[in-house]
């Protein structure tokens, strides 16, 4: 199997600062594995609330994460600071596949990169809806 090179600043428009905490070492002294999709999540999240598509307290669209994956490339550890590169690879009916690139200080190649696929529900029924236009919108600036 052929591994594809770790994605570089270049391939994101939108980037949000992350910092790591001291929680975040493992017994091996780099950051642990978990953290990495915390990581994602949170850019991702924090991203959609900036740009007013999500209310996580009282929207009535919710985001669930029916998969994600992560490729390391390299360590990270306390007290690094971390870039998160995001991009939609994916906009479907009611779904979006996000990639997310984490860069370590100033670096242009990517520590770790992975993908959350979240499907939008209504938050009461939890069944899936159609993204409003104004979603697909702003969804769609950041689409590769």
């Amino acid at each position: 199997m052929t591994r594809s090179p770790p994605p570089s600043r270049t391939g994101f428009k939108v980037f949000r600062s992350l910092q790591t905490r001291w929680a975040d070492n493992d017994m091996y002294g780099h950051m642990n594995n978990v953290v990495h999709y915390q990581l994602f999540d949170t850019a991702i999240n924090h991203w959609l609330i900036e740009a007013k598509l999500l209310d996580p307290l009282n929207g009535a669209i919710a985001g669930l994460v029916v998969e994600t994956g992560c490729r390391y490339h390299a360590e990270a550890m306390f007290p690094d600071r971390i870039t998160a590169g995001i991009r939609v690879e994916r906009l479907g009916g009611s779904s979006v596949t996000y990639v997310i690139a984490l860069f370590r200080n100033d670096e242009d190649t990517a520590f770790a990169d992975g993908k959350f696929v979240h499907v939008y529900v209504d938050r009461a029924t939890r069944r899936p809806v159609q993204l409003p236009e104004p979603w697909r919108a702003k969804l769609g600036e950041i689409a590769q």
